[in-house]
């Protein structure tokens, strides 16, 4: 399993955008990839499950990731996190 921190660069934190590119990303590997903030954690499949953490700008998050492909699929999300998230 990959654990990996991130803190939320976007002013607007993870609203409806982001939460459908997160949804996308992951639907792209195997693994099984959810996401963390303080104690509750979800899995990244399901809108609702992103948008029911009310992640806003400035916040940390974890995003847990296991399987086959968790090696590839974490260069992914630092990719969304460090560099894509700023433009949504």
């Amino acid at each position: 399993m990959i654990t990996k921190e991130y803190i939320i660069t976007s002013a607007q934190g993870i609203h409806a955008r982001p939460a459908t590119t997160l949804i996308r990303l992951t639907k792209s590997y195997k693994s099984v990839i959810s996401i963390k903030k303080t104690d509750k954690i979800v899995r990244l499949n399901s809108i609702l499950n992103i948008l029911s953490m009310a992640i806003k700008g400035g916040e940390t998050i974890t995003i847990l990731i296991e399987g086959d492909d968790e090696t590839i699929a974490a260069e992914a999300f630092d990719h969304f996190f460090n560099e894509e998230l700023k433009a949504l």
